[in-house]
């Protein structure tokens, strides 16, 4: 983007200011990150579950590490990047909370529960209500991910401060929905930006459909009241 400056003509006569803004498109980055929630959510879960022995706890917290937060945390500054305010903050609360949670498992003892990480999730699911508020107004595809993953943290919360074998195995059976949520929300979406319009529906609304079917003016109006371009809120 380009600041506003005074140009003059060829008598020296000072004419109106003009600013210029440059998009630089990229892609799509919410299937990348949304991807990566898949497994997540299957590991976890499975582990919950007792179908990963809980010898192998800092083994899941190592793949949480080694493939889910840096996936999430890079789809999610190319979110930002791509003016995608609620997906950038879906995704980087993601995987900020897979970093803190696995460190956590790396950390304490297999198996065991910590009141710290639980208040921290509970906390988490709480922030993450906002974004489903908020991604509602865009596509339920992805506003869906957001549901499953705060009921996800919220129950995950609750058994790390209650204990009981029920809260465990319904988180359990959350995040095993959000990586059947995620899956679809992402082949959705890669579907919808090969083709060039919706194949699977995703539940856009008015506003985020004009992104595929409406007029190039029509997307661009009021970009210079966005964060960015606009001054400081």
């Amino acid at each position: 983007m380009t600041q506003p400056s005074a140009a003059r003509d060829g008598h020296g006569v000072q004419t109106a200011a003009i600013s210029r803004i440059v998009l630089r498109p990229i892609g799509s980055p919410l299937p990348l990150g949304v991807l990566a929630l898949v497994p997540a959510g299957a590991v976890m879960g499975i582990l919950q579950l007792g179908g990963i022995p809980v010898s192998e706890t800092k083994t899941v917290a190592f793949l949480l590490l080694g493939f889910v937060v840096p996936l999430q945390l890079i789809a999610s500054v190319l979110s930002f990047l791509a003016r995608d305010t609620i997906a950038g903050t879906g995704l980087g609360l993601f995987g900020g909370t897979w970093l803190a949670t696995a460190l956590a498992l790396t950390a304490g003892q297999p198996g065991a529960r910590s009141h710290a990480l639980g208040v921290f999730l509970l906390c988490v699911g709480a922030s993450m209500v906002v974004l489903v508020a908020g991604a509602s107004f865009g596509k339920l595809g992805p506003a869906l991910v957001m549901v499953f993953g705060a009921a996800r943290f919220v129950i995950s919360g609750l058994y790390e401060l209650l204990g009981g074998t029920g809260l465990e195995h319904a988180g359990a059976i959350v995040g095993l929905g959000l990586a059947g949520v995620a899956l679809y929300s992402a082949l959705a979406t890669e579907v919808e930006d090969v083709q060039g319009e919706t194949k699977l529906p995703i539940g856009r609304r008015a506003m985020a459909a004009e992104a595929l079917s409406g007029p190039f003016e029509r997307q661009l109006a009021g970009i210079e009241h966005e964060a960015g371009v606009r001054q400081q809120l």
